[in-house]
């Protein structure tokens, strides 16, 4: 088998998966996912202070809960939801109010834009921890999704030293290496590139924000 078939085939198992733990994930998370994936608020405030875009793609939008955020702070701007879950996409269905939000299931792999219109800011939150494979292969996406001088804005986990918490996270299809942001400093202008302690450093996560530039 080539090295692309077996990446191919692997990123699709890990979809399957993903699919089957949302199954009964996408019943609670809204009730249980405020207390760990930190940072929500802050990487839109702070995606505000810098953009003002007309087109958003957040890629794993999950369950919805960034979207009403997102057309709080750009109410003009048509908004784009990518999740590979059935199940949390229906929950975010029953949160979009307006015909400028757009909800997508599809692996994200692969630009979505079609219409020969970019997107202005890609919104990845704790979605590109999970992509194991395939998270190198979304931050390419997103370059390519993006309009020249768009923004990519991230927050998720980034490493933790405690190798018992790592192992926890990746039975739930997080990784923990801190990989994530020299990878995105490397396709992107960084404006930002934080991270943060979690309940005294238990793990870190971090907020990245960067630009698109030729």
């Amino acid at each position: 088998m080539s090295t692309t078939a077996e990446a191919s085939s692997s990123a699709h198992r890990t979809g399957a998966a993903l699919e089957r733990y949302y199954q009964f994930h996408s019943r609670i998370y809204d009730a249980t996912r405020w207390s760990f994936l930190f940072g929500r608020e802050e990487v839109l405030l702070r995606t505000a202070r810098v953009t003002n875009p007309q087109r958003i793609l957040e890629v794993g939008c999950g369950t919805g809960r960034n979207l009403p955020g997102l057309r709080r702070r750009f109410p003009q701007a048509h908004i784009t939801g990518v999740d590979l879950s059935e199940q949390m996409l229906a929950i975010a269905a029953k949160k979009v109010s307006d015909d400028k939000i757009t909800l997508l299931r599809r692996s994200y792999s692969a630009p979505v834009h079609e219409d020969g219109k970019p997107y202005d800011l890609v919104l990845f939150s704790y979605a590109l921890s999970m992509f194991n494979p395939g998270w190198e292969q979304a931050i390419d996406a997103a370059w390519n999704d993006l309009a020249e001088g768009g923004c990519i804005a991230v927050v998720d986990f980034s490493d933790s030293y405690f190798s018992w918490f790592r192992n926890w996270m990746g039975v739930n299809h997080v990784r923990m290496e801190g990989h994530l942001w020299p990878y995105l400093g490397q396709k992107f202008v960084p404006l930002l590139d934080e991270r943060f302690a979690a309940y005294g450093g238990v793990w870190n996560y971090g907020i990245y924000i960067g630009r698109k530039q030729a």
